[in-house]
């Protein structure tokens, strides 16, 4: 075998609303919630975005930044399973994996091409939190990477479902329209562990410098709080 190793460095990093990994999305595509990827200065080239606007959706390829490890097992829980039902690495999306990559699929919301940073990505849909190192974009093709038959296994036996929230106006007029939607997207995800269902716990997720304070009873969400941090 080969002993020539490559070394990938990251080219851009994503900024968004997602201080902590508690709230992110478990996958991409959940909510309509924008991000911007940001690129190194090395790679603030033109012609290197030439013909992506064109695309609907991009692939990222990115770094488990905050989900690194010295070993790796062969097994993990997956929180949908309730944390206590171990399953293969290779059939889930845990972050602990041999090689700490992600894979996401995002819509491509525009190009900004004249602003300081730019030419910087504008998207919607992406798990990744504020700061994650970002390796790769690829276009999205439909044709080859979209496989409407494709069974989920236990994934998508277990997820399928949204909470109803309720915002109180106390507490959504401390905020604008645009936070409001995403916090109601986020929070209908249900962020919590599937084996925490508590109706008295009251939960914080930290988003875009807002600590919200939530409870779920009977698959509803309740909003009992907004503070800025």
């Amino acid at each position: 075998m080969s002993e020539h190793k490559t070394e990938f460095k990251p080219i851009a990093y994503i900024q968004n609303g997602f201080m902590a990994k508690f709230g992110i999305p478990r996958q991409s595509g959940l909510t309509d919630v924008k991000s911007r990827v940001v690129f190194e200065p090395k790679y603030r080239v033109v012609e290197a975005f030439r013909g992506l606007e064109e695309y609907s959706h991009i692939w990222i390829l990115w770094e488990f930044s905050e989900a690194m490890r010295s070993e790796w097992s062969p097994t993990v829980r997956p929180p949908r399973l309730g944390g206590n039902q171990r399953m293969g690495v290779f059939a889930t999306r845990s972050p602990f994996r041999p090689n700490p990559i992600g894979l996401s699929a995002v819509r491509l919301e525009r190009i900004e091409w004249d602003t300081e940073d730019g030419p910087a990505l504008v998207v919607s849909g992406a798990d990744l939190m504020n700061g994650t190192p970002i390796y790769d974009v690829k276009p999205y093709l439909s044709y080859a990477d979209s496989y409407p038959e494709a069974e989920g296994g236990f994934a998508g036996q277990v997820m399928g479902y949204e909470l109803q929230v309720e915002f109180p106006e106390e507490y959504r007029n401390k905020v604008s329209e645009k936070e409001a939607e995403s916090i109601s997207q986020l929070l209908k995800q249900d962020p919590r562990p599937a084996y925490q269902n508590v109706s008295e716990r009251v939960y914080g997720m930290a988003y875009a410098g807002m600590e919200v304070k939530f409870r779920v009873k009977d698959d509803i969400v309740y909003i009992c709080g907004i503070e800025k941090v």
